[in-house]
């Protein structure tokens, strides 16, 4: 048990929604379990205790099987999201059982725990969380996961920080960030104010007027010059619904 790792659900194949490899097809493994409690976050379920009865704990092993068996031959690439998957250090023996079958892996995290097994990750997002969370971001800790990951060659090509955009605060503290981590690769996402269950068409036409003026923002700043701008796609095309 100690091994295992607490999996509220396994879907896919889709496409990935956020970040560095936006639009890349994935399967998804979602760990229960957070650290954080952001005020906005569409994923609560995954610790405010709403799904616990959907929890199982799982070997490397067993997860790797009940992916095969959910997107079979159809996939190459798996994302570990959450909540947060940096708690477990058992997620190092999936990455090791994945990636010995030649499946790349995507994962993100907001930067409050180091895990050694970061430094195999193939496609690593760091997403520190901005003021409207109601979360307090570690600088000292987020230091460190960077330095080490500079110490280890994994800036380049296998991270990047992403952080999500709720009003001129956030795009403040996004400034601060980028300034701080100017050799990390820097991504910028509208987030989604509707989390409740609304028809998707609409949502879609309110985050592309988000969209827009968050894109707009960045276009006037000039500390924001290498970033990327990006919608969240899952939520453009499918809404609130989950599994997607």
């Amino acid at each position: 048990m100690a091994n295992n790792i607490p999996v509220i659900e396994v879907f896919g194949p889709t496409i990935q929604g956020e970040g560095m490899v936006v639009g890349r097809k994935t399967m998804f493994v979602r760990t229960a379990g957070c650290d954080y409690r952001c005020s906005w976050c569409d994923s609560a379920f995954t610790w405010d205790g709403s799904a616990k009865d959907q929890i199982k704990q799982m070997s490397a092993e067993q997860i790797y099987e009940e992916l095969k068996q959910t997107g079979e031959d159809r996939f190459d690439h798996v994302t570990i999201s959450g909540g947060n998957p940096a708690l477990y250090a058992a997620i190092d023996e999936l990455i090791d059982v994945l990636q010995g079958d030649n499946i790349k892996i995507g994962l993100e995290t907001q930067g409050s725990k180091w895990q050694d097994w970061f430094t195999k990750v193939d496609d690593l997002t760091l997403s520190p969380k901005p003021p409207s969370s109601g979360m307090d971001t570690n600088f000292e800790t987020l230091d460190k996961i960077i330095n080490q990951l500079k110490e280890n060659n994994r800036l380049e090509d296998n991270v990047s920080i992403k952080v999500v955009i709720f009003n001129d605060e956030d795009l403040n503290y996004a400034k601060n960030v980028h300034v701080r981590y100017k050799d990390v690769p820097f991504f910028l996402q509208v987030g989604n104010e509707d989390l409740q269950d609304i028809e998707p068409s609409q949502l879609m036409h309110k985050l592309i007027s988000s969209y827009e003026r968050l894109i707009e923002k960045v276009i006037a700043s000039k500390e924001l010059n290498q970033v990327k701008v990006l919608p969240q796609l899952h939520t453009l095309l499918w809404g609130n619904k989950r599994g997607v």
